[in-house]
C-alpha cells in the first residue's frame, strides 16, 4: 500500500471504532430505557406510540451497525471507500425507520408521498445497480 492508502484505512479504523462506541452507547441507553419498562409492565408494547418509539430506536441502532459494516469493509479493502450501494441502502433503512415511527395522523399528505417517491427512487437505483452488476458478472 502506498502512503495515501495507509492513511485512509487509518481514518477507517478510526471512524469504524468512533461509531462502534455510539452503537454501543446506543445500545446500552435502549437496554437502560426498555428493559425495566418492560419488566416492570409499565410499558405496553402494544400501544402504537410506544411501538413507534421502540422500533425507533432499534432502527437507529441498526442503521448505525450498517454504517459501520460499511465502514469496515473499507478497511479491510474488500471494497473501496466509497460504496454507492451501500449509501442507498442505508438511505432506505433511514426512511424505513422514517415510516415506522411516522405519526400519519399528523403528517401532511404532501410529506407522505414525497417520503414515498424518495423510498421509490432509492429502490430503482439500487435496482439499476444490481443489474449492472450482474451484467459486468456475466
Amino acid at each position: 500500500m502506498n502512503a495515501y492508502e495507509r492513511f485512509e484505512q487509518v481514518v477507517v479504523l478510526a471512524l469504524g471504532l468512533i461509531i462502534a462506541a455510539i452503537i454501543v452507547m446506543a445500545l446500552l441507553q435502549l437496554y437502560r430505557r426498555v428493559v425495566p419498562l418492560l419488566i416492570g409492565g409499565a410499558i405496553d408494547p402494544l400501544d402504537h406510540n410506544v411501538f413507534q418509539s421502540m422500533f425507533g430506536a432499534i432502527f437507529t441502532v441498526l442503521i448505525a451497525m450498517e454504517f459501520k459494516h460499511s465502514i469496515v469493509r473499507a478497511a479491510l479493502r474488500r471494497d473501496s471507500i466509497v460504496q454507492v450501494r451501500t449509501v442507498l441502502l442505508i438511505a432506505l433503512l433511514a426512511l424505513s425507520r422514517k415510516f415506522v415511527i411516522l405519526d400519519s395522523a399528523a403528517t401532511p399528505a404532501s410529506t407522505i408521498a414525497a417520503l414515498g417517491f424518495a423510498t421509490l427512487v432509492l429502490g430503482f437505483v439500487c435496482w439499476l445497480l444490481r443489474e449492472r452488476a450482474s451484467r459486468n458478472a456475466a
